[in-house]
């Protein structure tokens, strides 16, 4: 009995290194393909459930408090959705229209048009104000999933590591938004990929770069 115990206990931690070790060895495409799905498999209520705890975290954080101006993007394909957090008054929220291979920023309020671009995706009005990188004080960054040292699996088109590679932006600070199940350990990187300062899931906000607190 007890060796059947230890060799199970054994065999299940072999099976936990080997299924972190999975991440890293499956192709970007693969990862990408995978978490998507299960993304998109969650029930409308748990999404909205697990969305509510994510904004609820930020509002209880320091990064997002004390930012004036925050640049945030409109959920897609059941991404966290933020909207509830919009309305707020405290702060100046800015979303991305894609231009070519850059994304260009605008103010928007709850009250003003969107349009639907090429995509499928939400954007704020051509004519809606330009917002520039020296008013950011906080981005919260789409992500399909991040890893533990906050590299993040985009949706292929590098607009933010674009983004975040340039000398006005890199220095921004940037939380990465995911639910659990997309919060890996490891992640397949390429020399382009840009780390975010921070992740957040539905039960915590981790700081990834310059500090390990969790707050």
């Amino acid at each position: 009995m007890n060796l059947t115990c230890q060799l199970s206990t054994a065999s299940c931690l072999q099976y936990r290194k080997l299924n972190q070790a999975s991440n890293y060895q499956k192709s970007k495409v693969e990862l990408r393909r995978d978490l998507i799905k299960t993304r998109r498999s969650l029930s409308v209520g748990e999404w909205r459930e697990k969305s509510d705890r994510i904004c609820t975290l930020l509002q209880s954080s320091p990064l997002f408090t004390q930012a004036r101006t925050i640049l945030a993007y409109f959920s897609f394909r059941q991404e966290p959705d933020l909207s509830p957090l919009f309305a707020t008054t405290t702060h100046r929220w800015g979303f991305p229209r894609c231009i070519g291979e850059s994304l260009y920023w605008h103010s928007w309020t709850p009250d003003e048009h969107l349009i639907t671009n090429a995509y499928g995706i939400k954007e704020p009005s051509p004519q809606a104000p330009i917002i520039n990188s020296v008013e950011v004080d906080l981005i919260l960054v789409p992500s399909v999933a991040c890893d533990y040292q906050g590299y993040r699996l985009g949706y292929g088109g590098g607009y933010y590591d674009r983004l975040l590679s340039s000398p006005e932006w890199s220095n921004k600070p940037t939380i990465g938004i995911i639910f659990d199940f997309a919060h890996v350990p490891q992640l397949p990187i390429e020399i382009w990929d840009q780390p975010l300062q921070g992740v957040i899931t539905e039960t915590q906000l981790t700081l990834t770069r310059n500090s390990t607190q969790i707050i």
